[in-house]
């Protein structure tokens, strides 16, 4: 779906909120556009539309997005707790912005805050060694049925449903 559809869907409300966080670091408005462009392509190509259920392919796209938008950032603060503050602010607003149930959002913002630390050891990885990394660690993901399965897993991504049942 391109970004200018997902934005006309926004309350006047929404789009405040979203245009002032984006003023905040109008520099970063590039390079998160590209990290989120770029993570829907390699999602869409590796997973189809899978990755848009609540799966492991879905756990994978949430991780892929906090790291691209982290190490896209990094080039403009040279600093990773910026650029790691900056993806959260971002991924946590689009949460609050496209509402899921309450289990899926737990899912989202956990599998977010994972591609979030794993930046730490993938900032200067290229694209497949971070695809790679995340691939694997999305393919040992865990299952969980609630919210409260989601903290049984702090390091671990997590998701909702297998798709191969």
């Amino acid at each position: 779906m391109k970004i200018r559809n997902i934005i006309k869907r926004f309350s006047i409300r929404q789009l405040f909120r979203l245009s002032g966080l984006l003023l905040q670091n109008p520099w970063y408005i590039i390079p998160t556009l590209r990290a989120t462009k770029k993570t829907m392509m390699i999602c869409d190509s590796l997973y189809g539309k899978t990755h848009h259920n609540n799966g492991k392919p879905n756990a994978f796209r949430h991780a892929l997005w906090n790291v691209l938008i982290c190490q896209k950032t990094y080039i403009h603060s040279k600093s990773e707790e910026k650029s790691v503050v900056w993806a959260q602010k971002i991924t946590d607003l689009h949460e609050k912005l496209a509402p899921n149930k309450a289990i899926a959002e737990a899912m989202d913002l956990h599998n977010n805050r994972l591609g979030r630390l794993y930046f730490k050891d993938l900032n200067n990885a290229t694209e497949e060694e971070t695809v790679a990394f995340l691939k694997e660690k999305a393919m040992n993901a865990s299952l969980v049925k609630d919210i409260k399965g989601i903290r049984e897993f702090p390091n671990d991504m997590v998701y909702l449903f297998d798709e191969n049942n």
